[in-house]
Formats: structure tokens, C-alpha cells, sequence
């Protein structure tokens, strides 16, 4: 499994739980739509999966590495290397153009790849305006910058946060045929946070939260 979430429980200050004895796999490759309601805490989960946050007990592991056994530089390079994130605020860095928002996480990561980095851009319609700003751009164009920018480093686990919550329907629907695409071309598992059936009907398979647990 690349991904292991077993019995992990988190609550928040003050002791009202979040999360409780939450258990989940995903494997190399494979797709996760995690639904639910809101408040159910299934952005809180995706945050624990990617070191983002502590959690109070149960275990993550990630491509064979305990996170409770990781100290703040090693969760940073496990961001780096292993795992990329795409949100629902599309994070791009509004100083930088288009080209420079694609490759700065790789070139952090000393993983760039100019190839790739072109080939991404082409499969993400966004060749014609690398040298454009954030501002510059639809919501859609900026949402399709942050998944080039997070497949950049061909990361072996995409975690996506409501990734087309600020979308129309009509670019939300590009948005996911291409994040789908890309992650089935580079084997990249994927887990993402959703409200939408339609959405989660998309993935290969789906886990459901209701009051910080599995159901």
C-alpha cells in the first residue's frame, strides 16, 4: 500500500473530536473520492495524510515511512519528493508567471524536468500564456497552473482539496478530465476531498465521513 491511515484519531482544543479511529488504504495507482458532509473532517484528514498537521493516535504511513516518526524536516522532504497537494484556493504565487508557478516546486524539490515541465504545459492548454501572471487568468487556467505545478515533481501521491469547489460546471469538468488524465499517465495515486457525487463517481472508489468516522 502506498498510503496506510489506521485508526487515526485527532481532536481539536479543547478535546472535541475531529476524527475518530479513522482507517483507510490506497494503493499506487488507485483513485480515492473521500466524501462528506461539511464540518465531517475530511479536509482535517487529507491535511494529516499530507504532514501537515499532528494527529493524537492511530499511524500514517506513506510509502513505507511512519509520519508520527518524522520530524519537522522530514515531513517538509516528504512534501517535497513524495506527495503533492492541490486546493480548492488555487495558491499561486501572483509575482511569478505562469512558467515560473509550474516549475518552482520542482525546482525546490531539485527534481526539475524543462520536458515535462513543457509537456505539462501543453496537456494543460496553458502553452500560450507562460508568460502571463495569475491575474491574468481565469479561475480555470489559474486551477490548471496549481495541478502542473503539483504533477511537476511526478509525485507518487496527489492530494486534492475540493479542487474545482471554485469552478463553474464547465471548468470544473476540464479541470478533473485533466487531473484524472495526468495522474493515470504518471501512476500517481490520488485522494480527493469532495462534496459532489457526480465528482466522486469519477474515482475508482469512495470512502464516506460522518461525525469523524469511515461509514
Amino acid at each position: 500500500m502506498l498510503l496506510t491511515i489506521d485508526h487515526v484519531s485527532k481532536s481539536y482544543p479543547g478535546g472535541r473530536p475531529v476524527l475518530s479511529e479513522v482507517s483507510l488504504n490506497l494503493d499506487q495507482g488507485e483513485t480515492l473520492a473521500l466524501t462528506g458532509e461539511s464540518g465531517s473532517g475530511k479536509s482535517t484528514l487529507l491535511h494529516l495524510a499530507a504532514a501537515l498537521d499532528g494527529f493524537d493516535g492511530g499511524e500514517i504511513t506513506l510509502d513505507g515511512t511512519a509520519i508520527s516518526n518524522l520530524d519537522d524536516t522530514g515531513r517538509a522532504a516528504l512534501r517535497r519528493i513524495t506527495l503533492s497537494l492541490v486546493f480548492q484556493q488555487f495558491n499561486l504565487i501572483p509575482s511569478l508567471t505562469v512558467q515560473q508557478n509550474l516549475s518552482i516546486h520542482a525546482r525546490l524539490a531539485d527534481r526539475e524536468d524543462p520536458e515535462w515541465t513543457a509537456t505539462l504545459a501543453e496537456r494543460l492548454g496553458l502553452a500560450e500564456l507562460l508568460q502571463r501572471y495569475p491575474e491574468q487568468l481565469s479561475g480555470g487556467q489559474q486551477q490548471r497552473v496549481a495541478i502542473g505545478r503539483a504533477m511537476a515533481t511526478r509525485p507518487k501521491l496527489l492530494l486534492a482539496d475540493e479542487p474545482t469547489g471554485n469552478l463553474d460546471e464547465t471548468a470544473s469538468a476540464v479541470v478533473l478530465d485533466l487531473m484524472l488524465s495526468l495522474v493515470a499517465e504518471t501512476g500517481a495515486a490520488l485522494l480527493l476531498v469532495t462534496h459532489s457525487q457526480d465528482i466522486a463517481a469519477r474515482l475508482d472508489r469512495r470512502a464516506h465521513l460522518s461525525g469523524g468516522r469511515i461509514t
